[in-house]
């Protein structure tokens, strides 16, 4: 891991060249040199000491082919998904076979999400190149058009592919590391992964959002559900649709662990944007919404992690076009501790209201009837003490937070491994178990 500059944590780098040799039997064998064969040794062991108890959780993949013209064209669209009226969106998710996490009749959500089952077996048929019906051809020549989403389920599963590809590669290299080849037949076991395109709405977005509920009549009723009712009124629902709902810290998602093996994921992109409203606009339901893309404000991608290891919070910075990898509970649990989940969350820049976050996630996990098995797993990591959140923030704006206030809401929120997994527990039923104490219910996660 890279030096910490403040409280920002600089991501270890691992060039796409490189991760494809230490994953190639052939490419090991045949290296020309002893000095090439220790270099390679190296990064291993950098590896493992970066997804590894001592490190932060995750890395930067960097000089992938296309990720970054994939990462340019999907993104954008996130936005525009989640910025229009429920029937065309509904429409274009069916025409793409998409589904949706989040409640979009909602209007007081702060996060849009858009998600899709990927198959290993199409990934490598596509890594064979026998795949041709991505028709994702000249797509750098290609202007946006009134059909700007022609290509949305072809370029989602282009990126999630390759990204399905890295996650592969890294538990081969994680299990040479570790012993064995429990990662990766792990993953080969599951079949599939779930990729979801994410918008993180800006105070602009929930106003347009807003603003369009009212005018077509979408009010909570009494079961929870966002339903159509020209009639009712919203305080006669209990719902006031002009109070802004985002939560009093800061924060686009609040701290969680993923559950799965590896979370692979695009660095974010932000976008600026501006609302104009127009009679058309009026009569459509969809506001007209301009953006363009804008700079980190800070620099980092503001994802937040927690370091147990120096009790403090640290900014993730990593390079522009990098795909980020980070380690989830079940890798934590397969194993035995040898690799270390990532504690984290994604906070709001500060006094930027017009700017908006979007990325691109594949949640690699294994199959649902996997067991886990906590034989030699370290008993401290299942039970994790409330004593040890001494979190401290260097430089990190919080006004409206103490540090002791964030650890109390993050003790609050994250319930321990301990209460969540048991002995001989299938990842069907950690997963359930986890998804239940994080939000209640039943545990169930929705079809998509």
């Amino acid at each position: 891991m890279k030096e910490m500059e403040g409280e920002v944590v600089e991501l270890y780098e691992l060039h796409y060249s490189d991760l494809k040799k230490l994953s190639s039997e052939i490419a090991l064998s045949a290296a020309e040199s002893c000095e090439e064969i220790q270099r390679l040794e190296s990064i291993t062991t950098s590896v493992m000491e970066n997804l590894g108890p001592e490190g932060p959780g995750l890395l930067a993949i960097t000089g992938v082919p296309e990720a970054s013209n994939l990462r340019r064209t999907l993104l954008p669209l996130a936005r525009k998904l989640s910025l229009l009226n429920n029937e065309d969106r509904r429409r274009l998710l069916k025409e793409h076979s998409l589904g949706s996490d989040v409640s979009l009749k909602n209007p007081n959500r702060n996060v849009s999400s858009f998600s899709m089952q990927l198959k290993y077996e199409q990934c490598f048929e596509i890594s064979d190149g026998r795949v041709d019906d991505l028709d994702v051809e000249n797509r750098d020549d290609e202007v946006v058009n009134q059909d700007e989403f022609k290509k949305l389920g072809c370029t989602f599963k282009e990126l999630g592919y390759c990204m399905m590809d890295l996650g592969l590669r890294l538990a081969q290299i994680c299990d040479k590391g570790i012993g064995g080849q429990e990662l990766q037949q792990s993953l080969l076991e599951s079949g599939t992964a779930k990729g979801r395109v994410i918008h993180y709405h800006s105070a602009v977005d929930n106003d347009i959002i807003r603003e369009a509920a009212k005018r077509n009549g979408y009010v909570k009723s009494r079961n929870g559900k966002f339903n159509k009712n020209e009639q009712a009124s919203t305080k006669q629902q209990g719902t006031d649709l002009s109070k802004d709902q985002s939560n009093d810290y800061g924060l686009w998602q609040q701290w969680h662990y993923d559950y799965g093996i590896f979370t692979l994921l695009t660095v974010p992109m932000f976008l600026l944007s501006s609302h104009q409203e127009t009679p058309a606009a009026v009569n459509t339901g969809s506001p007209v919404s301009s953006e363009h893309e804008f700079p980190s404000p800070c620099g980092h991608t503001y994802l937040q992690i927690f370091d147990p290891k120096k009790n403090q919070v640290f900014m993730v910075k990593a390079p522009l076009e990098s795909l980020i990898l980070q380690v989830g509970e079940a890798a934590d649990i397969l194993s035995k501790g040898k690799l270390r989940a990532t504690l984290h969350c994604v906070c709001r820049p500060p006094k930027i209201e017009k700017l908006s976050r979007e990325t691109f996630v594949v949640f690699l996990q294994p199959a649902w009837s996997k067991q886990f098995s906590l034989l030699d797993y370290p008993l401290e990591n299942l039970n994790f003490n409330s004593q040890q959140w001494g979190i401290r923030i260097e430089g990190i704006e919080q006004p409206r937070q103490a540090p002791e206030e964030i650890s109390h809401e993050i003790q609050k929120i994250v319930p321990p491994l301990l209460s969540r997994l048991k002995d001989g527990m299938t990842f069907a039923e950690f997963s359930r178990e986890t998804t239940k104490q994080y939000y209640g219910g039943k545990g169930l996660q929705p079809n998509r």
